[in-house]
């Protein structure tokens, strides 16, 4: 595994979104959308850097591949949005990739009639944009890699706990983990 963004650097540019976003919101109480699973770690340590009142909501998206009129679509699927009318909306998530999630999400949003609506991502991967959205606020502009750590897993959900972000170019041999990782002593 390759440390990417070591604990001092996310704090570090999470410290300077915070200030940013403090300064954009003064005078007012910021309502935080938190997407989850992703950006949990990040929207805890955002959301404690913000000298503003926060109030936090969480949702949580779901992906489904449904069949319709005889055609394959993907669909997304979203937990019940918060009553946001009037407020001031930062939607926090991880990773900004593709944007069909988020600007989808953001869409949600815009129905019930916020008085301002932004969106802070950990990293932004614009090379692998298929809609037209840009964070307002953003800690990292990346390569199209797969990271692990600070509230990102790979795909058996492991890794979350690292403070640091990694690279997850690495794989484990089936014998490894079958042994919890230890190895066995060769005899001889």
């Amino acid at each position: 595994m390759k440390v990417a963004f070591t604990r001092q650097r996310l704090a570090t540019r999470v410290g300077q979104l915070g200030r940013a976003i403090s300064k954009d919101y003064a005078g007012r109480t910021v309502d935080v959308v938190v997407v989850l699973e992703n950006s949990f770690l990040f929207a805890a340590d955002l959301v404690r850097e913000i000298s503003r009142p926060v109030l936090c909501h969480f949702v949580r998206s779901e992906i489904r591949d449904v069949r319709l009129a005889g055609h394959d679509c993907r669909e997304i699927f979203f937990s019940e949005a918060p009553a946001l009318r009037g407020r001031d909306v930062l939607v926090v998530d991880a990773v900004l990739n593709t944007g069909v999630t988020q600007d989808f999400l953001l869409k949600r949003l815009e129905e019930g009639r916020p008085r301002t609506l932004r969106l802070a991502v950990l990293f932004d991967k614009p090379a692998s944009r298929k809609v037209n959205l840009k964070a307002e606020y953003t800690g990292f502009a990346a390569a199209s890699k797969d990271w692990v750590g600070y509230g990102l897993s790979d795909e058996a959900g492991l890794y979350r706990n690292l403070p640091y972000v990694a690279s997850e170019g690495f794989r484990t041999s089936s014998r490894t983990r079958r042994s919890g990782g230890r190895r066995k002593a060769s005899k001889g």
